[in-house]
């Protein structure tokens, strides 16, 4: 019974390709992703059951019929009113491509509206590409060509190489020609669209696909490799303002002639630290000069200590010194702090203090000096 229907089957379908009744719909998908195939069939067939299957339609290559909805990576629908078959098919791989028909089922021979060739392809592009290289901070110009047949179609430009999901990814369009840094414009005449980018980052470097798309079969698109280089750095002579009081913030000053302005902060760095240290050697020396004559004339109490060996008794006169040395003796004179009243007949009182030992004296001496 199916030897017969196939054989019948290969001769309705010859026969039909020789007339040419038989339209051939190409299809093309990404490898891991879906695609749809959609057949058209004549008017009176929409209450039929119809199906998608391989090859020569044999007994095991019926992939799905409508009466089962879904199966494996297949499911199909059926669009009564537009007389439309469309079966989608998940997960393609090589294996997917090749051919396939759609199928109606009716007494006799089946009717088979169009063949399918499916093509799959992988999800990458592209072999060749254009290499693009600006600054940071700068801006560049990515060139788009195009088959002049596309003038009318969509441009856009996305970031990766993934053609699947390039459109849905659209950084920019011809239709929204301005998104932030990205500007599309488009010259019909040379057959080619630009995009120009502002504000380059290092993030922007990478890989963009220009894309045309078209109204039927896989997009069209070419490959921009786009390296941002750091910027080269420029230099400049700076000088730092050095002053002796203290700051909180530390100011620069940009300098506008290299040569003048070093040789002036030289003069600065080597002269105002002799100046410096001449004035600290100054002040050092008239500080340890007044240091000596303050000591030199301090006034004190000085005790002279005569021992009176007969009456185990010592004898002390408090005398006055004036510290300052002789020119002639080089030795101190000693000025007695006994008063002399107008009366000279009066004898001169001169104090005396009884002690046991003569480190007493000492205990009891008062002396005024310089300490430091």
């Amino acid at each position: 019974m199916w030897i017969l229907r196939n054989l019948l089957f290969i001769l309705c379908i010859a026969l039909s390709c020789v007339s040419g009744a038989v339209p051939v719909i190409h299809v093309s998908g990404y490898e891991g992703r879906d695609v749809n195939v959609s057949c058209p069939y004549g008017e009176g067939y929409e209450s039929h059951e119809k199906y998608l299957c391989r090859n020569d339609c044999g007994n095991g290559d019926v992939l799905i019929m409508t009466t089962q909805a879904n199966k494996n990576k297949y499911s199909i629908s059926d669009d009564k009113s537009k007389r439309v078959l469309t079966t989608t098919i998940s997960d393609l791989s090589s294996v997917d491509a090749g051919k396939y028909w759609c199928g109606v089922t009716r007494s006799g021979l089946d009717y088979y509206p169009a063949e399918v060739r499916l093509d799959v392809v992988p999800d990458s592009c592209c072999d060749q590409f254009t290499e693009v290289h600006s600054h940071e901070e700068g801006s560049v110009s990515i060139l788009c060509p195009y088959d002049s047949k596309y003038q009318k179609n969509l441009k856009y430009i996305c970031r990766g190489r993934q053609p699947s999901i390039c459109l849905q990814q659209a950084v920019v369009t011809s239709n929204r020609k301005l998104n932030g840094k990205f500007t599309l414009t488009g010259d019909e005449e040379s057959g080619k669209f630009t995009v120009n980018i502002t504000s380059l980052t290092q993030k922007d470097s990478g890989w963009f696909l220009c894309g045309v798309e078209r109204n039927n079969g896989l997009d069209v698109f070419s490959a921009v490799k786009l390296e941002v280089k750091v910027s080269p750095q420029t230099t400049s002579t700076a000088i730092s303002i050095i002053t002796t009081e203290p700051v909180t913030s530390q100011s620069t000053y940009i300098s506008t002639n290299p040569v003048e302005d070093a040789a002036h902060f030289s003069i600065l760095v080597y002269i105002l630290p002799a100046v410096l240290v001449g004035l600290l050697l100054i002040l050092t020396f008239f500080l340890a000069r007044v240091c000596k004559d303050k000591c030199n004339k301090v006034h004190g109490v000085r005790v002279i200590m005569s021992i009176n060996r007969s009456n185990e008794e010592i004898i002390v006169d408090n005398i006055i010194y004036n510290m300052e040395e002789d020119a002639d003796m080089g030795s101190i004179r000693p000025q007695s702090v006994l008063h002399h009243d107008d009366n000279p007949g009066e004898d001169q009182q001169t104090v005396y203090q009884n002690f046991t030992k003569p480190e007493d004296v000492w205990h009891n001496h008062t002396d005024t000096s310089c300490d430091s």
